[in-house]
Parts: structure tokens; C-alpha cells; sequence
């Protein structure tokens, strides 16, 4: 099979299906963070609201997709037929690209974001299965390194893409929805025409046609080894407050953020494409779940830096690096380890229960933030967060002991 090639060194060590996904992605990126990176200041600049309800709709960009990713997880290892299940999840985000180029008011704006939000929560998991089942066991974090890698190429395109756009047109926002809309339909018909429908590699383990299906083993997912990676992915996930407050609190007291406020979206995602690879290499030698725990040290790194009143270039872009580091060591660990501890049977709705407890967790944090900072003030607010994120890295770290250094399967 071809998870079982072996090559040499670079993308030719994982599955010419992971890098195809990932060209999905890189598309499917560029047309959402081209969007994202000017969603701060759209909301609180163009439309004129408060940061409290910029902290609702950054919760909803961040956590509305939870209601959907079990349930499309369930449906993808059920059917079996994971390409199919995240068709209609990258289909269902590009048809909310035409509602941004006809909505203007608050609730309108809620609603596409939403719809496009709830096309990622259907299509991650099933994607994420996708590369799993194309990818070696002990090459699978350079996998999702990779696939992220490419994910994040767009991440760092879209932003620049949108920054070119509003330099050459100060009021351009509806051609970059525009150009956003053109993205993401490209994205879904290469993934579409290219992207094989790849089953479950131990047919063997399947019951027999005449055979009654077996029942699900939900045990799997959510007892066991499985139990301590959710609570300790939701515990951190409640103190991820999201990158466009961070973005904002940069702005608010350096004027090269404040001019440049597109492209910290960009920053941040060549930190990621640059650690990508290497975090997921690190996390299949040292351990998924150790890798896990301490990105979220660059995390905190990035809070303090934040919060700090230092108003120069240098520390903007020392923030920036901290955050791509962050999410390097955590987007597709994450998933490698909900995968690790999972069976092929319930792999996608194990990796949609880690990314469930992610989202939701996050969506709290981002409106709590809303809340806080608006109560306390912007430095204030994020050295509390900073303060209770120390606390919730040495928990989650007691929290997983029994595996921070396990490598191998613990689903026994």
C-alpha cells in the first residue's frame, strides 16, 4: 500500500494523498485567513463594536464547529468513506464565501461564520482520517507535519493576499471576499477529482457482510488513555484565548502593528510552517503527549510578551514567534495522539472528540477574554491569563504522567 513506501528524506517520506490533502488545505487557508486577518479590525473598525462582541464572533469562528466534528467523525468511520464526508465539509465553507459578499450587518455577518465554521468542524476529522490510514505509525506525526506545513503556507499566503488587496484598494473588503470565495472552490474540486477515497488499511478487521455490524466501541474514546487527553486538551483549550486579541493588544501600542495588522497573521504562520515538521518529527520520537503539553509554554511565552509595555518591533515579532511555535508543537500533535490512542474503528471519531474539546474550550475562552477585557483592561486581563495558563500547563503535565513519554499505542 502506499502508506508503506519508504523514501528518504522530505515530503517524499509521507503518501502523495497527504500532500494532495494539504494542497486542499493550503487553498482552503488562503481563502479562510484571508478573511480571519482582517475580521478584528472589520468588526471593531468597520462595524464599530465592542470588543465584547468581537470576543462572541472570534468565539464562534473558534468553537461553533464542535457541534458538528463527533458527529462527523461518527459518520465518516461508520460509512467509511472519510473523503466523501469532508467534501461536504469543504463545500459547505466555500458556499458561505458567496455570503460574504452580500451580508453587512452583525447577525448576518454571525451567520456565514458560522455556516463556514460548521464546514470545518464536518471536513477536519474525516481529512485528518484520511491521513492516518495513507501514513506509517511511526512516521505519522511527520505526516500531519507536513500536511500542516502545507496548511499553513496558506495560512501565511491569505493574510498577504489581504494586505495587498486593502493597500491597493482601502475599502477593498468585498474582493477579498471575492478572491476568498475563488480559493476555497478550487480547493474543493482538486479534492474532489485528486484526492482518493482511502478505507481503513485493516479490511481484515471488518465484519463480514452477512455479518450484524458490530457496536461502536465507544469506550475507546472516551474512557481509558483517551479520557486524560480530553479533559487536559479542554483544561488548556480554556486559556487559549485566540490570536486576534493577542493581534489587538499589539495594536493598541505599537504603531507597526497597528500599520502592518494584517501580516502578524502572516508572521505567526511562517513561524508554524517553519516548526511544523520538525514538532511532528520531535513528537514521534520523544512523545506525542509531552510535545502537547509544552507548546503550550510558548503560549504563555507569547501572553507575556504581549502584555509586557514594550513598544517595538522586536517585540512583536518575538510574540509572533512564540505563537507559531506554539501551535506547531500543538495543531497536528493533537491529532497524531488522539489517532495513537485510538483503534481504526473509531479513529475519526477520536481525533473529532480531541478537536470537539479544543474548539468548545476555546470558544469559552475567546468570549471569557470578550469579558475580561473589557472589565479589567487589555494588560491586565492578559497577565491573568498568563497566570492561570502556568497553573494549567503543571496540571495537564500531572494530568498525562502515565504516557508524556510514551510513543506506542495505549489503548489497551
Amino acid at each position: 500500500p502506499e502508506a508503506g513506501a519508504k523514501s528518504p528524506r522530505g515530503l517524499r517520506t509521507v503518501s502523495s494523498t497527504v500532500i494532495t490533502l494539504g494542497i486542499v488545505s493550503m487553498l482552503t487557508d488562503i481563502s479562510s485567513e484571508s478573511v480571519s486577518a482582517i475580521l478584528p479590525l472589520y468588526i471593531t473598525g468597520v462595524l464599530g463594536l465592542s470588543t465584547i462582541a468581537f470576543g462572541v464572533i472570534d468565539g464562534l469562528y473558534q468553537g461553533v464547529s464542535a457541534f458538528v466534528r463527533i458527529a462527523a467523525g461518527y459518520a465518516s468511520d461508520r460509512s467509511d468513506q472519510p473523503k466523501w464526508i469532508a467534501f461536504i465539509g469543504y463545500g459547505l465553507s466555500a458556499i458561505a464565501r458567496v455570503g460574504l459578499l452580500f451580508v453587512t450587518g452583525f447577525g448576518a455577518l454571525t451567520a456565514v461564520i458560522m455556516t463556514d465554521r460548521i464546514g470545518k468542524g464536518i471536513r477536519t476529522a474525516p481529512r485528518d482520517s484520511l491521513i492516518t490510514a495513507t501514513s506509517r505509525p511511526d512516521n505519522l506525526g511527520a505526516s500531519f507535519g507536513v500536511h500542516r506545513t502545507l496548511d499553513n503556507i496558506g495560512a501565511a499566503v491569505g493574510p498577504l493576499l489581504a494586505f495587498f488587496i486593502l493597500l491597493l484598494i482601502p475599502d477593498g473588503y468585498e474582493v477579498i471576499f471575492a478572491a476568498s470565495l475563488a480559493f476555497a472552490v478550487i480547493g474543493v474540486a482538486i479534492l474532489g477529482f485528486f484526492v482518493p477515497n482511502t478505507k481503513r488499511v485493516d479490511a481484515a478487521a471488518r465484519p463480514a457482510p452477512k455479518e450484524p455490524r458490530k457496536k461502536f466501541a465507544w469506550g475507546i474514546v472516551l474512557r481509558g488513555p483517551m479520557r486524560r487527553v480530553l479533559a487536559g486538551a479542554g483544561i488548556l483549550g480554556l486559556l487559549t484565548i485566540g490570536d486576534g486579541f493577542v493581534y489587538l493588544v499589539l495594536q493598541s501600542r505599537s504603531d507597526f502593528a497597528a500599520q502592518w495588522f494584517p501580516l502578524l497573521y502572516v508572521g505567526t504562520n511562517v513561524v508554524f510552517l517553519a516548526c511544523a515538521i520538525p514538532m511532528g518529527k520531535l513528537a514521534d520520537r520523544v512523545g506525542r503527549a509531552r510535545v502537547f503539553v509544552f507548546g503550550h509554554v510558548g503560549l504563555l511565552a507569547a501572553y507575556v510578551v504581549a502584555a509586557l509595555p514594550i513598544a517595538d518591533i522586536a517585540s512583536t515579532l518575538l510574540c509572533l514567534v512564540f505563537l507559531g511555535a506554539f501551535y506547531a508543537s500543538t495543531d497536528g500533535v493533537l491529532a497524531a495522539l488522539a489517532a495513537q490512542l485510538t483503534t481504526p474503528e473509531t479513529r475519526g471519531t477520536g481525533i473529532a472528540a480531541a478537536q470537539t474539546v479544543v474548539a468548545v474550550s476555546r470558544l469559552v475562552a475567546a468570549t471569557g477574554f470578550g469579558i475580561l477585557w473589557f472589565t479589567l483592561g487589555r494588560e491586565q486581563s492578559m497577565y491573568v491569563v498568563a497566570g492561570l495558563l502556568v497553573i494549567a500547563v503543571i496540571a495537564v503535565a500531572i494530568l498525562f504522567r502515565p504516557f508524556l513519554s510514551s510513543t506506542r499505542s495505549l489503548t489497551a
